[in-house]
């Protein structure tokens, strides 16, 4: 994981449809949300059904079968709460920690989850609405405004420590978004960039920073120029 990760950028850039145009680093699979939450009935359903169907043939008996089930419907509902709060995109991300590797430390993994949600906003100047974004956020949360190339965006960075549930640790969580208005003036793009490596703070600010930056709301040419 380096501060300068190469991008790649999925065929769906050239979406003529698409309400925003963005890259990930290397390194961050996208979760199909289409495919994983599919209209009952439907032959979206069918075909989850016909792909899962060999993990549960594996499965070596009944318990683990039903214990995979459970796992497979408990993240189904985590989906389905992103998507009801607007969430269009998410993507895990996997990288090896080489950051001090040259001192003989680190290469271990190192784990994040990156969303794209939209929020409908109040009418109003492009700039104003990007202020509004983090003006109730928590006082100890780090915020920066910045003018980027698809418009003013504000970023936020915060740790939240989760509470006390048995059997689970309570490993801090930070939180890296960026707000990014849309030329309509009437709804508001959020990247949320979240990892537990909270030693890895710059590394997670700088790739947020740098999707912001390659983020394009009028199509994908700046996007790929952007990217080589």
């Amino acid at each position: 994981m380096t501060t300068a990760p190469r991008f790649t950028v999925a065929d769906s850039a050239e979406d003529p449809d698409a309400d925003i145009w963005f890259a990930e680093p290397a390194g961050f699979t996208a979760v199909p949300l289409d495919a994983l939450l599919p209209a009952p009935d439907s032959s979206a359903a069918d075909d989850l059904c016909i792909a899962l169907a060999p993990f549960l043939q594996a499965a070596p008996d009944e318990k683990v079968r039903q214990q995979f089930i459970a796992q497979f419907t408990q993240g189904q509902r985590l989906l389905g709460a992103l998507r009801e709060a607007g969430t269009v995109h998410c993507s895990i991300g996997l990288h090896r920690d080489d950051v001090d590797e040259g001192a003989g430390a680190g290469g271990g993994p190192l784990l994040s989850f990156f969303t794209v949600s939209w929020r409908t906003t109040a009418v109003a100047p492009r700039a104003v609405t990007a202020a509004r974004a983090v003006s109730g956020l928590d006082a100890r949360a780090a915020v920066e405004y910045a003018e980027l190339p698809c418009g003013p965006v504000t970023f936020s960075e915060a740790v939240h420590t989760p509470g006390t549930v048995e059997g689970l640790p309570r490993t801090p969580l930070v939180q890296f978004r960026a707000y990014l208005p849309h030329p309509d003036c009437r709804r508001l793009a959020v990247f949320t960039l979240s990892t537990t490596a909270a030693g890895r703070r710059e590394q997670y600010r700088a790739i947020l920073r740098q999707i912001a930056t390659m983020t394009g709301f009028d199509g994908p040419g700046a996007l790929r120029t952007a990217t080589g």
